[in-house]
């Protein structure tokens, strides 16, 4: 199997050379998951001062005693995570993004090139994405060859006649899964609106969440201002509508307000659950984006 996606993954990677792969990504996963860890070696490190939540069996007593402080011993963690990509395949993500490239293509490298640093650190990746009538589902596993199945796969279900939702997919995750893992959800701004609430309320308890938004087009009215109005896409026609759309001044700030609207609306709900989140416009900026999303957690 050519690995089409993956070399272009990687092509990326060492034309942005702004991600230092093992190091960032070990350093992030590590420092901040410990909620996922599966088991924990017996390979002492050192020793800190004690803070809330640490496990009373790891305290040094003779130690503290000694320096007046409580302090507890830190191990070398043996850990693997588990991290499911949740992708929308939504026909909306057949439109374009911001920088007008297909709103498909940047959610796929997204996806792709977090997957590829999850594994260069060792990881386990899932992914799970609803198609126009079931989902599909795929195990934790490593390797390269994993991530290209995922990757083709759902390029290929991002149809014109696919109108699912996906909350599918989440709710699936709810109901099947007992396990501790990090969800990347991959949508555009209305699939975050969608989201329900409920559902991610009960991700949260087990899970630790990451969210990333694929923006969605604007286009410029004839004296170089923003048309607020864009956006407005034609599954039928595989454009964007002109004419009065467009053109009426009305219509396209009632359009802005609305945008704005939702925009505002999933900002504060992925807020309230403490959820990171980053905004991707073109492929060319999986770098930086990715590596903030992650830094931020």
């Amino acid at each position: 199997m050519k690995m089409k996606y993956i070399s272009k993954i990687t092509s990326n990677l060492k034309r942005y050379k702004s991600i230092r792969t093992n190091r960032v990504t070990s350093r992030v996963l590590d420092g901040s998951y410990r909620s996922v860890y599966k088991g924990r070696s017996m390979n002492f490190d050192e020793l800190r001062e004690y803070v809330a939540g640490d496990d009373i069996k790891d305290m040094d007593w003779k130690a503290s005693a000694r320096s007046q402080k409580l302090l507890v011993k830190q191990y070398v963690a043996e850990k693997k995570h588990n991290i499911m990509l949740v992708l929308d395949t939504n026909c909306r993500m057949l439109a374009d993004t911001l920088e007008i490239q297909e709103k498909r293509e940047v959610a796929l490298m997204s996806a792709g090139t977090l997957a590829y640093l999850i594994n260069q650190n060792g990881d386990y990746t899932g992914a799970i994405f609803p198609t126009k009538q079931s989902l599909k589902y795929y195990p934790f596993k490593t390797g390269l060859m994993n991530i290209e199945n995922i990757l083709e796969n759902y390029h290929k279900h991002v149809t014109e006649d696919n109108v699912s939702s996906i909350n599918t997919a989440l709710e699936y995750i709810v109901r099947h899964f007992r396990r501790n893992m990090i969800i990347i959800i991959v949508t555009d701004i209305q699939g975050i609106h969608g989201i329900s609430e409920s559902i991610l309320k009960r991700l949260m308890v087990m899970n630790d969440v990451l969210m990333i938004n694929v923006s969605d087009t604007t286009m410029s009215l004839e004296n170089g201002e923003k048309d607020p109005s864009s956006g407005v896409y034609s599954l039928e026609k595989r454009n964007y509508l002109s004419g009065f759309f467009t053109k009426d001044r009305e219509l396209a700030e009632l359009q802005e307000r609305n945008r704005q609207k939702v925009h505002e609306e999933c900002v504060s709900k992925l807020k309230r659950f403490g959820i990171s989140f980053t905004t991707i416009n073109h492929e060319e900026e999986m770098d930086q984006t990715i590596i903030a999303l992650l830094s931020n957690k």
